[in-house]
């Protein structure tokens, strides 16, 4: 079968050496590796008081028009949803801890996602990128996946309050808390097997167990159309995020979304061949333009930030080399529009098992660190432990900084502190002491 000259001319099919065929195949592939999101990201954002069908909705159309945007312009087989981790720290630390309203919350990450587009035009995002030394942006990583597998816990009911220890195991005997015990060893095995869909498949069964067994109602419908204008679409609150004291707020988000965005597109280019000779990223500008502009766009719809999905590699080993294949991904986004109903009636513990699996795989960022360099061992480990043990992304970041500049200061090794790095710290520091 012949290629439609119109797509080739589009996406460079023959040039990258590729097939509409083979680009659908790698677009329906990671579309199941990553369709999870659906399900997650509407269930913890909306444990934090937001509407259900609202962040449905947006998290639908943040992605579709993530990938949409990927696979148009920058024309990178790279899909783009709504981020784990931050999204948790949007419902669990943000709203739920510190009382901040969400629409405050989505402020937040509008002016983060509105500051990652100026960058993304300056040379000063490479300033920034660059003054973060490379244990660091690991331990980030491994931190956040350390706070998914402490929530995925709590909520699963594995772990409880304690007022003597402040947590001890929870009742293993209870069904729920066996459906997820089970779930996760069932997704480890697929994964390994590297069989796409492995986690929605396991979402899905269990919340069937847990509808026909009557641990959960059963959802009223299966289809229906949804309309774009929801409770949460333009209900961000853009001047009440910018108060002095939501500035590391904002901070913290571009930092992780700027982290993980480029380390996903380094990671994936790199690793299938797509990156130039000297290393560099060709189209990288429009790649992190496609990125923050889901994010602003999300925030307006009504989620947290969108960033570029490290899954993506399952359906660019399945063959895509093309945008072709994040432009499939996103309008199967699009249709999973019509599947609010089915998704709403899944169970908070249903999908705790894909919130553990995945914060396991982000702790594995601490394999890359120096462990010879006891100045990058140790401010590492207290940043990816600091994070889940404060409770918030921001403090846990803002500890492992001081805490670097500090090693590297006091063991005479000044010349590795970047300027940029020094200067973040400091204002780390005048935040904890002021309490800014």
């Amino acid at each position: 079968m012949s290629t439609p000259p119109i797509l080739d001319k589009l996406f460079e099919l023959k040039e990258r050496e590729t097939s509409v065929h083979t680009e659908v195949i790698a677009g329906v592939t990671t579309f199941f590796t990553l369709s999870y999101i659906v399900f997650v990201n509407p269930a913890i954002l909306s444990s934090a008081g937001m509407d259900f069908h609202s962040v449905y909705v947006a998290t639908c159309v943040a992605a579709a028009f993530g990938c949409l945007l990927m696979g148009l312009w920058a024309n990178y087989p790279i899909a783009l949803a709504p981020g784990m981790g931050l999204n948790a720290y949007f419902a669990t630390v943000l709203v739920l801890d510190k009382g901040i309203p969400w629409q405050v919350a989505l402020g937040a990450v509008f002016c983060s996602g509105v500051l990652f587009m100026i960058l993304s035009y300056l040379p000063v995002r490479e300033w920034i990128l660059n003054s973060i030394p490379k244990s660091q942006k690991l331990a980030i990583a491994s931190g956040i996946g350390l706070f998914l597998v402490f929530l995925a816990l709590q909520s699963a009911g594995i772990i409880q309050d304690n007022p003597v220890n402040l947590v001890q195991v929870g009742d293993l005997t209870r069904w729920s808390v066996l459906l997820v015990l089970v779930g996760f060893v069932v997704i480890l095995a697929l994964e390994n097997r590297k069989i796409p869909g492995g986690i929605l498949g396991v979402i899905l069964v269990i919340s069937i167990i847990s509808w026909v067994g009557g641990i959960s109602d059963p959802p009223t419908g299966v289809v229906a159309i949804q309309s774009l204008h929801t409770e949460a679409f333009l209900s961000l609150d853009i001047l009440g995020a910018l108060e002095i004291g939501l500035l590391v707020v904002i901070f913290s988000f571009l930092l992780v979304d700027l982290f993980d965005t480029n380390g996903t597109l380094v990671a994936l280019l790199g690793r299938f061949g797509m990156m130039s000779g000297e290393g560099k990223i060709p189209k990288l500008r429009r790649a992190l333009l496609a990125d923050s502009s889901a994010t602003v766009v999300g925030s307006l719809m009504g989620t947290s930030t969108t960033t570029s999905y490290i899954e993506s590699a399952s359906g660019m080993q399945a063959g895509g080399k093309t945008g072709l294949t994040a432009v499939i991904v996103g309008l199967l986004m699009l249709l999973m529009l019509l599947f609010e109903p089915l998704a709403g009636a899944i169970p908070a513990f249903a999908v705790a098992p894909a919130i553990l699996f995945v914060g396991c795989i982000m702790v594995q960022s601490l394999q890359s660190i120096d462990w010879d360099d006891l100045t990058e061992i140790v401010p590492a480990v207290v940043t990816a432990i600091s994070i889940p043990l404060t409770f918030s992304i921001a403090t846990g970041i803002g500890t492992g900084f001081i805490c670097y500049v500090m090693a590297k200061l006091f063991s005479g090794k000044i010349s590795d502190i970047h300027p940029a790095m020094a200067i973040i710290a400091g204002l780390f520091m005048l935040k904890f002491v002021f309490d800014l």
